[in-house]
Order: C-alpha cells, then sequence, then structure tokens
C-alpha cells in the first residue's frame, strides 16, 4: 500500500538555500498548518541559510505573531528580533496583510488625493475593500507584487488566505478581471464617459427594461453608490487588470516554489490534489508537499497484534495499565494506516511530485523554539 513516504522526498532545505528562489507559496485548505509551516520556513531560511527573509501572513487569529514573540503584526513589515542569525547573517521580518490598508494604499498611489477622497467616502468602496468576496486573496496578491517589486527580500514566504477553496488565490485575479470587464459594469461606467449625465436618467433612455430590473435587484441607493465606485476607479482598472498579470507571471517564473501543505484527512488531500492540477495546468512551479500531523506508531506492534496481546493479558489476568497502553497502540496503529491510505490518494495521482511528513506535535506551536522544530521535521534528511 502506498503512503506519503512513496513520493520522492522533498528536500525543503535545497529550496531554502537556493538563491535562484525568491518566493515560496504555502498553499492548501484551511486548518492544515499553513501559517505554522510558513513561519518555521521563513525562520530556518533566515538562521540555516543566511536569507532576508519576509513571511506573510493572512491569519486573523494573529497566531504568527505571538509565535514569533511579536506584540502584533500589521501590514509593514516588522523585524522579528532575538532569533539565531549570528552565524548566518540572516534576517527575518513579519507582516500580517491589512486587506483594507492594502486597497487604500493602492488608490493612493493611483490616484490623486482629491479623487481617492471621492473613492474612500464611497459606500460601495468601504463594503469592498472590507468584505467583498475575493478582496482578500486579490489585495494578498497585490502585497506580493508590492514586496517582490522593493527588492529587498532574499526571500518572501507567502501564507495564503484562509479561504473556502485554496484555488481562490489564483482564481481572484481572474475574477476580478471578469468583473471590472463584465457587460453590467459597462453599462454601469456609460454615463461618466458620456458627460456625467445622471445615473437613472442616462440608463432610462438608452436601456430601459435594464434600468428597471438592475434598481429593483440591487436598491436605488446601491446602484447610485456603484456607479459613483465604478466612476471613480474608472481610470485605475487597467492598473488593476495589468498587476494581476504582472504578479501572474512572477508566480509562473522559475523564482517562485510552490509548497502544498495538508494533513492526512480527505478533504485536505483532495484540496491539494485539486490546487496540484491546477498550478500544472497554469504552468506554475510545483515544489513539493508537506503533510502535517502525520501520526506513528512507536513501536512495530500492528493493531492486530496489539490487540490480541491485550486480550491475552485479560486472560492472565495482566496489569490493567499495559493492557490500556496495548490498546490505545491499537488505536494509532489503525490511524496511521487509515492516514497512510488517505495519503496515497494523492501520491498515485502524482507520483512525481517530492514530499515529506512531519510528525503530529504533541502540543501547539506557540514560541519560536516550537517554529525552529516544525522547520527540522520538514527539513530532516
Amino acid at each position: 500500500m502506498p503512503s506519503e513516504d512513496a513520493a520522492p522526498r522533498l528536500d525543503v532545505d535545497q529550496i531554502l538555500a537556493d538563491p535562484g528562489v525568491r518566493i515560496v507559496v504555502c498553499c492548501g485548505a484551511g486548518g492544515v498548518g499553513k501559517t505554522t509551516t510558513a513561519a518555521a520556513l521563513a525562520l530556518r531560511a533566515a538562521e540555516q541559510h543566511g536569507r532576508r527573509t519576509v513571511v506573510l501572513t493572512i491569519d486573523p487569529a494573529r497566531r504568527l505573531a505571538q509565535s514569533l514573540g511579536l506584540t502584533e503584526l500589521d501590514n509593514t513589515p516588522r523585524r522579528v528580533k532575538g532569533i539565531d542569525v549570528e552565524a548566518s547573517g540572516g534576517e527575518l521580518h513579519a507582516m500580517m496583510l491589512d486587506m483594507k490598508r492594502t486597497f487604500d494604499d493602492v488608490v493612493l498611489q493611483h490616484t490623486d488625493p482629491a479623487k481617492a477622497a471621492e473613492i474612500f467616502a464611497n459606500p460601495f468602496y468601504q463594503a469592498m475593500s472590507s468584505t467583498f468576496a475575493g478582496t482578500q486573496e486579490y489585495m494578498a496578491m497585490e502585497k506580493l507584487g508590492q514586496l517582490h517589486a522593493r527588492g529587498e527580500w532574499d526571500l518572501i514566504v507567502v501564507d495564503t488566505p484562509p479561504s473556502r477553496s485554496a484555488l481562490d488565490f489564483l482564481d481572484a485575479p481572474a475574477r476580478l478581471s471578469r468583473f471590472l470587464d463584465g457587460r453590467m459594469l459597462r453599462l454601469l461606467l456609460a454615463p461618466a464617459r458620456t458627460g456625467g449625465r445622471s445615473m437613472f436618467s442616462f440608463v432610462t433612455a438608452s436601456f430601459g427594461m435594464f434600468s428597471k430590473v438592475v434598481q429593483k435587484v440591487l436598491g436605488a441607493q446601491l446602484l447610485t453608490d456603484l456607479s459613483g465606485f465604478v466612476a471613480a476607479l474608472d481610470s485605475m482598472f487597467g492598473g488593476f487588470r495589468q498587476r494581476a498579470e504582472q504578479t501572474y507571471r512572477i508566480l509562473q517564473a522559475r523564482e517562485t516554489a510552490f509548497l502544498l501543505v495538508a494533513a492526512p484527512e480527505s478533504d485536505a488531500v483532495r484540496e491539494a490534489a485539486y490546487f496540484a492540477g491546477r498550478l500544472h495546468e497554469e504552468r506554475m512551479p510545483l515544489a513539493g508537499l508537506v503533510l502535517n500531523r502525520v501520526h506513528r506508531p512507536v513501536v512495530r506492534l500492528d493493531a492486530a497484534e496489539s490487540l490480541a496481546a491485550a486480550d491475552r493479558l485479560v486472560e492472565l489476568g495482566g496489569h490493567a495499565a499495559t493492557v490500556d497502553v496495548l490498546r490505545a497502540h491499537a488505536a494509532l496503529a489503525r490511524q496511521a494506516v487509515r492516514e497512510q491510505q488517505v495519503a496515497a490518494r494523492f501520491t498515485e495521482a502524482f507520483p512525481t511530485v517530492p514530499a515529506v511528513s512531519v510528525t503530529a506535535q504533541p502540543a501547539d506551536v506557540h514560541d519560536v523554539d516550537g517554529l525552529r522544530t516544525i522547520g527540522a521535521a520538514i527539513s530532516r534528511p
């Protein structure tokens, strides 16, 4: 029966030490340890390989800040102090994506102050920049593009958003482009491009039934807000699209390495397989799979042998604690077999993708020492 170890061995240290690799993207379903993995890899790149590294997290629980000994993270990279970089000469910086702040920065960068103030005051912009579906993923791509363009970092490690689907990170730019190029948006833009006549008089005269239907669905005020938002951002649309395309090309380049992160659970492995297929379709460089929270028996007894030994001890009046240990081991052995079977679904579908498994830790990682342990486990020879 194939297991996660049936795949080629993933050499994470080789990736982290390679000066040609400037971006590592940790992706996968939510709740599989992406944030911890990203932080552990960034710490190891700085301490062991002397690279000036920044880790970008989108984790709202702020676990990354806590594990790195920082009181808080924000939209600006902060240097992590107290790590062991004297010998390597590396540096570690960390930041957490602020979706609205990133959107605001884009607006400020690409328009004049008066127009920016108009955009910021628009209710539709206020909603879109904070809660619009896909905005977080798109802004993660924006921030990655900004960090890359600054050229200050040897390595950028990205912890992708905890989305409903891991594919949202790749799909967000395309969704935004479809939104900007959509027929309805072009209709809404028409008044702004025809001398500033009112939204409703123009649409009523030109589109009749369309106006009534849209106003009924969206409501008059929302339609007014949306029209104003579209008109204000009209000059920026090309820039949104261009930057999204540039970042997409960066993700396709050899300087980028995608690491799939999964747990040995059906949904997480299925999501990783979907993502692997998509990366192949998009010609993006998949470096390997990190399989987190794997359980391994501590002795070489399978479940049947452990249960048989426990039953025999009961018959002989053996010590109850020993019987409990054998039965607990049997449960662990069964779990390990199930996890191997789940992991095999990925390795059978992608037999050439390198993989590494990380044993489940007895407690949650909450400090730098814990991150070092995880980094060493991912990079073990």
